[in-house]
């Protein structure tokens, strides 16, 4: 009996030994892992923190804290803002009538409302998108030198966001 209960506690005691080793070896195996790769989060914040472009490949504008973003996109003879969501990548239909941007160019301000031209998408008596045909927007857009400010008034609430074009390499045909 003496010499069963004591191979009972070998057995246990290897038993455990054997368990601790391979936890031991599965820590560092994730361990390695964990170095060759970086953690998840930190690929979601990088991603969130500030996309370089929005999902049809314009200029993103950052409304509320990042609470919606808005993306502007331009050809030459149109103007068209895409309300999107707080990650910056998908529609974001709201009961905003009209966008309007504001701008100072060489001292003068001018303004341009761009109306809504609702999605396939948006639910009625909603729109994720607005858009103008207007040459002279684009062409003051176009200016480095021009401050623009997007604004729109969402669920009663006033968001404003300044509009930051980037010029190189970016294909205005969209």
């Amino acid at each position: 009996m003496k010499y069963i209960s004591f191979c009972t506690v070998v057995l246990v005691l290897f038993a455990a030994g054997c368990s601790q080793d391979s936890s031991q070896s599965s820590s560092s195996d994730s361990t390695v892992v964990m170095d060759s790769a970086p953690p998840a989060t930190v690929d979601s914040h990088d991603s969130h923190t500030h996309a370089s472009e929005g999902p049809h490949h314009g200029t993103l504008i950052e409304l509320g804290n990042e609470k919606y973003h808005a993306e502007l996109v331009h050809d030459e003879q149109s103007v068209t803002i895409y309300m999107l969501d707080s990650s910056a990548t998908k529609a974001n239909a709201v009961e905003a009538t009209e966008v309007t941007i504001n701008l100072v160019h060489d001292g003068k301000p001018a303004q341009f409302k761009l109306p809504a031209a609702p999605d396939a998408n948006d639910p009625a008596g909603t729109s994720s998108r607005f858009i103008l045909q207007d040459a002279k927007l684009v062409e003051e857009l176009e200016h480095g030198h021009a401050a623009a400010k997007l604004n729109i008034l969402i669920n009663g609430k006033s968001y404003r966001g300044e509009i930051h074009h980037d010029h190189e390499g970016h294909d205005h045909a969209h």
